[in-house]
């Protein structure tokens, strides 16, 4: 049996999940999604050390065949419309912070939109803002 997520739950799988499709999560990575999760409202209520039980379970998710296909499938069932892009944009920072965009992480990206019928207006200007809070001087 598939287990179900919660909305913040699917916020967090994607934003995993953007890291580890490369097969590889960068300390930068992480510690994007550790300052998105602390920072944001979305995730006020959270204790400490539910984020690496989380991604545990996200990475035993996509330890199996078609891994990225049933977390996609779960992030989608769980998020209501409003959530959709922000499920986006958490994934598209946690891509760009390490400023080093790799194929598959913008393979994910695209699977991802196309999941969750997001428009490609929007996820680009989405990515835009992303790469743009993240350039160097």
């Amino acid at each position: 049996m598939t287990p179900q997520l919660q909305p913040v739950e699917a916020l967090i799988f994607a934003m995993v999940t953007a890291a580890a499709v490369d097969r590889r999560i960068t300390e930068v990575e992480l510690s994007r999604i550790g300052s998105l999760i602390s920072e944001l409202p979305a995730f006020r209520d959270l204790e400490k050390d539910w984020l690496a039980n989380e991604a545990q379970d996200c990475g035993r998710l996509l330890a199996k065949p078609d891994g990225v296909r049933r977390v996609l499938d779960l992030i989608t069932a769980a998020l209501p419309r409003h959530l959709r892009e922000t499920a986006y944009v958490l994934a598209t920072e946690v891509t760009i912070s390490d400023l080093a965009v790799k194929d598959e992480e913008t393979e994910f990206l695209s699977l991802l939109a196309q999941t969750l019928e997001l428009d490609q207006l929007v996820c680009a200007a989405l990515q835009r803002a992303a790469r743009a809070r993240h350039c160097t001087v």
